[in-house]
């Protein structure tokens, strides 16, 4: 399956390559970057919805100063970066 990696945040995108995931890497999507692939980053629903599987990189402890900078791997790691997969169907 091919996997989409949404995000602006070189931090992300070599976190990610750590953990032996990579893919095609773009700023935003349309519903054909989305449509049947693995996607990870931030996405409406009604994009989400069209993914065969849509999984987020969340950071439980980030700080308020820290939103929208782009975070080292170990930044992310400190911050406590999981990935989380969501299913979502629209009815």
């Amino acid at each position: 399956m091919d996997t989409v990696i949404i995000t602006r945040h070189k931090g992300a995108v070599e976190w990610l390559r750590l953990r032996g995931i990579t893919g095609t890497v773009i700023e935003q999507a349309a519903e054909n970057d989305v449509r049947g692939k693995r996607v990870i980053g931030a996405l409406p629903m009604n994009l989400a919805a069209l993914t065969a599987s849509y999984v987020t990189i969340d950071m439980p402890k980030l700080k308020l100063e820290d939103r929208g900078k782009d975070l080292s791997p170990e930044e992310m790691d400190e911050r406590g970066a999981t990935m989380i997969e969501y299913v979502v169907k629209r009815k």
